[in-house]
């Protein structure tokens, strides 16, 4: 059994979509494995990439598109497990400013709509160009102070429409008790979303380690999907601020693990495995951006090689484990 003291970058202060590790610490998953891990708080994706790539945390949690932004800085990151197959990316809008409820691209035909960040920017401008509408939208700009103030061009209706992460919408409507809508990008663009991330070095040296490190976690993503109160619980207990935004928190996690984890490659072969086509997908997506800062390559940043999907059985059959829905019933909202 590996015996380790391991640095887990997390990308952000802790969340609702974070609930799936801090129950598997809880539930004693890391310790099973002979594995201590230490969660560090964040400063965004970029920055959790670049501390893994670094080798100054030895895992990471982080954005697909941050980890190719890191690669194009000269850096080295290795995602070695695909948590959630899609982009958390979304837009939002209140219905009673857009006039309807927003299922589909198309509807955006005439709109102004503003984004909070320039990765959720990129991927919008994508949706709209392979929509064939590009041209129909006024899509804004972001700068350093975006974020607010896109909600509060939303809020007064300045904009049609705001660009963020799925359940920013249910967090205004919560607060503002104006019904809103989300339109998932992750339902229309085949790219990937968050990242466990690690260091060729450390993969390389300690690769056991590794295995452990991803097993335990595809334990607590199992144990969360199936008791999301329990992931809150603990979740809560870590950071009591949250208690009075509990429900926005479950409903993150609940998105997370309901509507972005699953990939046909997760439903048939299991937990955490990469796709490269999506891989390819978002490359060069970013590629056409002023995003990177050079050349990237994206079949040099993942690997399977980690995830055991056979002698696994939680990884190789999770999505019979957690009763994930039937493709069917899984389809893209519309």
């Amino acid at each position: 059994m590996t015996n380790a003291t391991v640095d887990f970058q997390l990308n952000w202060e802790p969340n609702g979509f974070q609930a799936p590790y801090f129950l598997a610490r809880d539930r004693g998953f890391y310790e099973d494995e002979g594995l201590d891990v230490r969660f560090v708080e964040g400063h965004g994706s970029p920055f959790a990439a670049e501390q893994a790539a670094k080798g100054r945390a030895e895992f990471a949690l982080a954005g697909a598109s941050a980890v190719l932004s890191i690669q194009s800085r000269g850096l080295d990151p290795l995602a070695v497990a695909a948590v959630t197959g899609k982009t958390p990316a979304a837009i939002y809008t209140f219905r009673d400013e857009f006039g309807e409820p927003l299922t589909d691209p198309d509807q955006l035909r005439g709109c102004t709509v503003a984004p909070s960040a320039t990765k959720t920017r990129i991927l919008t401008a994508q949706l709209l160009e392979d929509e064939g509408i590009s041209d129909k939208v006024d899509l804004l700009g972001v700068d350093d102070h975006t974020h607010h103030r896109v909600q509060h061009k939303l809020l007064d209706g300045r904009v049609d429409a705001a660009v963020g992460v799925v359940t920013n919408g249910y967090e205004l409507e919560a607060e503002h008790d104006r019904q809103a809508d989300e339109l998932p990008i992750g339902d229309h663009l085949g790219v990937y979303g968050m990242m466990l991330v690690t260091s060729p070095e450390f993969a390389s040296e300690e690769p056991e380690t590794v295995r452990s490190f991803l097993r335990a976690t595809a334990r607590g993503w199992a144990a969360a999907t199936t008791d999301p109160d329990a992931a809150i619980d603990v979740l809560v207990e870590r950071n009591a601020t949250l208690e009075r935004n509990r429900p926005v928190e479950q409903r993150k996690f609940e998105t997370a693990a309901t509507d972005l984890q699953f990939t046909d490659r997760t439903r048939e072969q299991g937990w955490g495995l990469h796709d490269g086509e999506r891989w390819q997908t978002l490359g060069q997506t970013l590629t056409e951006t002023d995003l990177l800062e050079g050349e990237i390559d994206p079949d040099a940043v993942w690997t399977n090689e980690f995830i055991d999907t056979e002698d696994d059985e939680i990884i190789g059959n999770y999505a019979e484990r957690v009763g994930e829905p039937t493709e069917t019933e899984a389809e893209p909202r519309t």
